[in-house]
């Protein structure tokens, strides 16, 4: 029998369910709005602000309170009817400072009565649609009552008029919430599966608030159901007030945004969440680490939101969905404590990838007065879910284990589970509580890997490829690459033109062209084979660079068909051969692109190394920047939205491996990871990034070792007793261990080529020349 119970449907689950959906009539508590559809929208607005131009000018938003206490309100105030407000939408500007008025129940509501003589509301508009209406009927009213008064916020004009404040409670509201949008901005956020599960916690905590009033002083909300809460304040202020009439002064208890947190206080509100639904109160994507004037914590690698896929029409690459995970375990105190629980520990698994990674927690240090976090992971959907085993230690001079019991939780599973929440448990030993995020995309993961010599057409140099063109002489020589994404799927096929000539099989020697002709070139899709690993590369070239004139000294250009223009310097002071590297990238087809894009030496913005785990204690420590920037390029976009710059993507040209943001063209990456590494190779007159590799490499097996599959969070997860490799850690904190073949290093795979490949006296004629 297994020692954790497989079924879904155990008598202790149903309870948890039962109590935690029933909590709504329990708690007396109505909402007269749609919380779910009302929070994505907040997300959204938070969003649209922080990436105006005028909200980091405190000029324009000094304007913007004058606008709102001056004008809006007493705007507002007349055409509200009792307690129904018009169905009017302000300007951003306005929009902004009544969300953070608001934001403040008791002051919002003594400034409207004190003012106004009632409670102004917000009208309730849940759809792109209705808002447009509303917006543009507001600007129509709007200047026939001011018309010396633009609707929208001219950010350019003259402000000095209006650089005083006068209604400083307003001003401390605005500047309080600057941030706010940063703690809520985790991609999964707006997803409606995250919401409806944090609407449901929600009036968890309002319940909880209710029934144990009396034994906590503060209780402190986890980031999902801060967000709720601070979206039924904000939308809907005479609603709000409806809603929680009766629990108004309980609701005062609850830590704000950004008030600081007691220990005593986290601790208090998770026992009293876990004796209301016997679950753990924080799970995957809900912490309480979101409160204070402090940054929430970052996940350990790049996982950015964005609103486009520039690279959707390629269909040669798979998109990447990642998802947050948490498990808890509990254990089950027993009367008789036996000797063989102090031998046996619970091993965690994925199904899909990582088949040699082992990480055991024992399970006499398994809590049994609480849940404790265990383990957090970042996992791609692709890995399908994780495996609890329960082992038992055997005797001997091996330490080798004894499987008692396993249980799977799988991701479609939780997906469909409440509030994303599913609980299994041992008949006599721990209970498990596995909680996940929606999976949200996540940036591309590209690797080239080198593969064999092709012709002018892109087939390979073979015998066989001969053979069925009826030994018609195959022309050139072309370096290969093939691109493979996270999971190992071919997507693309990178050639690097090297020389001319033909192949007949006899002794013809190819011959090195001319340097303007050692084109790049990218075509999309994955080789055709016909016999084996000999094939042809796909036929559609979707990206090409071309040298521009033969670099002289220290300095390379070439002609991107993006529109762009790479020079790449080299300092002749340096002694290493990417130390002094300089990167200039210009779009030739706008005057202002070459503002816009930069590209970066290392690991820069959110890519930078600020601290990492020593594998060796699996403790984490400082970070030093060394040697270990050699090689990272990062490319930073500039816009308007993003005046300080942000990191689309980043490249290893030694390793030949690319991250990218779905809004980034994984054409551009790729030809600029390959120009600088073919630059750097001919300037510095060293096969630094094994560019003369002309076999195909052995890889990794499918599931022993995928790159980006799971990232173990350093500083949450327990691994006790096993040794954490590198490869649950962001690729880029180790690239070498990552990416380096072992077939590079064995001279005989770079030098036994076969007479077709050509020697290696032509490569380095074209490449190192």
């Amino acid at each position: 029998m297994s020692a954790i119970s497989n079924g879904v449907g155990s008598s202790a689950e149903v309870t948890v369910k039962r109590t935690l959906s029933g909590v709504y009539d329990e708690a007396g508590i109505r909402f007269s709005i749609d919380l779910v559809a009302a929070a994505r929208r907040h997300l959204f607005f938070l969003r649209a602000v922080s990436e105006s131009p005028w909200f980091h000018d405190p000029s324009t938003v000094s304007q913007a309170i004058r606008r709102y206490d001056d004008l809006w309100m007493p705007f507002i105030s007349d055409l509200t009817v009792g307690s129904t407000p018009p169905v009017l939408v302000p300007p951003l500007d306005i929009q902004w400072v009544w969300h953070c008025h608001s934001l403040n129940p008791p002051h919002y509501r003594k400034y409207c009565e004190s003012r106004f003589g009632k409670l102004i509301g917000k009208p309730a508009i849940f759809d792109d649609e209705n808002e447009e209406y509303a917006l543009n009927r507001c600007r129509d009213i709007w200047n026939q009552r001011y018309p010396s008064e633009p609707f929208q916020l001219q950010a350019d004009t003259d402000s000095s008029p209006f650089t005083s404040i006068t209604n400083e409670d307003i001003l401390n509201e605005v500047t309080k919430h600057k941030s706010l949008y940063f703690k809520f901005s985790q991609p999964y956020m707006s997803e409606i599966l995250h919401l409806i599960a944090a609407r449901q916690r929600y009036i968890g905590l309002l319940y909880v608030l209710r029934r144990f009033r009396d034994e906590y002083s503060r209780l402190v909300p986890t980031a999902d159901i801060l967000l709720i809460w601070l979206t039924h304040q904000q939308s809907y202020p005479a609603k709000y007030a409806g809603d929680v009439k009766e629990i108004e002064g309980d609701l005062g208890k609850v830590v704000g945004v950004w008030e600081a947190v007691k220990e005593e206080d986290r601790e208090t509100t998770k026992k009293l969440w876990e004796r209301a639904f016997d679950q753990p109160y924080e799970k995957a994507g809900a912490t309480m680490d979101i409160h204070g004037i402090h940054s929430v914590k970052s996940p350990p690698m790049n996982w950015d939101t964005s609103d486009s896929d520039a690279n959707r029409s390629d269909r040669s690459m798979e998109t990447r969905f990642l998802l947050e995970v948490c498990v808890f375990l509990r254990s089950i105190p027993e009367k008789n404590e036996t000797a063989e629980k102090k031998h046996e520990f619970l091993r965690l698994r994925i199904i899909r990838c990582h088949r040699e990674m082992k990480i055991d927690k024992p399970i006499s240090d398994i809590p049994g007065n609480s849940w404790g976090k265990t383990w957090k992971l970042y996992c791609e959907f692709g890995t399908r879910g994780l495996v609890l085993e329960h082992r038992r230690r055997g005797g001997g001079c091996f330490r080798s284990s004894k499987l008692v019991g396993r249980t799977a939780f799988l991701w479609n599973d939780l997906i469909r589970a409440p509030s994303l929440v599913l609980e299994k448990h041992e008949e006599q030993h721990v209970k498990a509580v596995v909680s996940i995020t929606p999976p949200v995309q996540a940036p591309y993961l590209l690797k080239c890997v080198p593969d064999r010599v092709t012709d002018d057409s892109g087939a390979m140099i073979s015998d066989v490829i001969l053979r069925m063109n009826r030994y018609r002489p195959q022309e050139g020589r072309w370096l290969s690459r093939t691109v493979l994404d996270h999971a190992g799927r071919e997507c693309f096929v990178v050639r690097i033109r090297v020389g001319g000539g033909i192949w007949r099989r006899g002794g013809e020697a190819p011959a090195a062209v001319r340097w303007e002709d050692r084109i790049v070139e990218i075509r999309e899709g994955s080789w055709t084979y016909v016999a084996g690993s000999i094939g042809a590369a796909p036929q559609k070239v979707v990206g090409t660079a071309t040298p521009k004139s033969e670099s002289r000294g220290k300095k390379a250009s070439w002609h991107l068909s993006t529109g762009d223009e790479l020079t790449i310097e080299w300092e002749t002071s340096s002694s290493s051969s990417s130390l002094g590297l300089t990167f200039h990238l210009e779009n030739q087809t706008s005057l202002e692109s070459s503002t816009k894009v930069r590209l970066l030496k290392g690991r820069k913005m959110q890519y930078q190394v600020s601290h990492r785990v020593d594998l060796d204690t699996n403790k984490e420590s400082d970070y030093k920047e060394n040697n270990e920037e050699d090689g990272f390029v990062t490319l930073v976009r500039f816009t308007q939205e993003n005046p300080n710059g942000r990191a689309t993507a980043l490249l290893n040209w030694k390793f030949l491996v690319v991250e990218l943001l779905p809004e980034e063209d994984a054409v551009l990456v790729l030809l600029l990871c390959m120009t600088i590494l073919r630059s750097v190779s001919e300037i510095s007159k060293e096969d630094i990034g094994n560019l003369l590799v002309r076999r195909r490499l052995k890889e990794a097996k499918p599931g022993s070792r995928d790159w980006g599959s799971v990232i173990l969070h350093p500083t949450v997860s327990s691994t006790s007793s096993s040794f954490v490799s590198p490869h649950l850690q962001p690729w880029y904190w180790n690239v070498k261990a990552f990416m380096a073949s072992d077939d590079v290093n064995q001279p005989t795979q770079q030098t036994n080529y076969s007479a077709a490949e050509g020697g290696d006296k032509l490569y380095k004629r074209s490449i190192l020349a």
